[in-house]
């Protein structure tokens, strides 16, 4: 308990020690133009697969309205497009114009312009009433949120009862070898890459850094129950370089 206890500490400072909201949605305006690219080169490709899988637990219905949150330049939005029916709904939230802009080109582009609703949102205070959507997702996002918290209950109150609730987010791998070679590649290959095509090095310096800095995939998992969903559960991806998070939104009588 002890132990635990420290590590809660642990992060509690760590968190404080993170960007705040106004610092991160300037990075990410920043790294717009290259966002995706960089995205597919620096994962090797296995972002696509991650968001995939991701989607593949949402669960929906013929009329469903699915919340993409921290959409970004619509990936998620686009995926989750191509895996439900034509009569799904999608929208997709975030706080960056330019990443938005991105996002809403390749929507226009693509022929699922008609079922996908991009706009400017805050992942904390979210601009729906209760129980709209049948399920939510937010990918790569999470992490950058200060109140994390307080975005897992706006997600939990905008979802209908029974609804899932899927985050999808980098996390450590406990394999002693893998772990090693992946702080080599996030901490100095990663920042240098990153750097080197968009120009913005401090924006890929601080994603290692939120990543070693965001709870474990237990704590996490805890944090979901605890801001109001039930049946919390969590699935590893390639080793544990990233992490599916699935929760459930309770009914009403529980």
């Amino acid at each position: 308990m002890e132990r635990l206890s420290m590590k809660n500490k642990e992060n509690q400072d760590a968190n404080q020690q993170l960007p705040d909201q106004d610092k991160v949605q300037e990075m990410f305006q920043e790294i717009a133009p290259k966002y995706d690219f960089l995205n597919r080169l620096l994962s090797g490709r296995r972002d696509v697969a991650w968001r995939r899988k991701a989607v593949s637990y949402l669960k929906w219905g013929d009329r469903s309205r699915i919340l993409d949150i921290a959409t970004g330049t619509a990936d998620v939005a686009l995926e989750i497009a191509r895996q439900t029916k034509e009569t799904v709904k999608i929208t997709g939230v975030d706080f960056s114009e330019n990443m938005l802009a991105i996002g809403k080109s390749k929507v226009s582009a693509s022929k699922y312009s008609h079922r996908i609703d991009l706009q400017i949102a805050d992942a904390q205070d979210l601009p729906f009433d209760e129980d709209i959507f049948d399920s939510c997702i937010i990918a790569f996002g999470i992490r950058n949120i200060p109140d994390r918290a307080k975005a897992l209950r706006e997600m939990a109150r905008v979802v209908r009862p029974g609804g899932t609730v899927v985050i999808l987010e980098f996390t450590t791998p406990d394999i002693p070898l893998l772990r090693t070679l992946y702080h080599y590649y996030f901490f100095r290959l990663l920042p240098f890459i990153g750097g080197l095509i968009s120009g913005q090095r401090d924006a890929y310096t601080y994603l290692p850094e939120s990543v070693s800095r965001f709870p474990s995939r237990d704590e996490f998992c805890q944090l979901m129950s605890l801001s109001g969903l039930r049946d919390v559960y969590c699935r590893n991806l390639t080793f544990g370089v990233a992490c599916i998070h699935i929760g459930t939104v309770p009914e009403a009588q529980e």
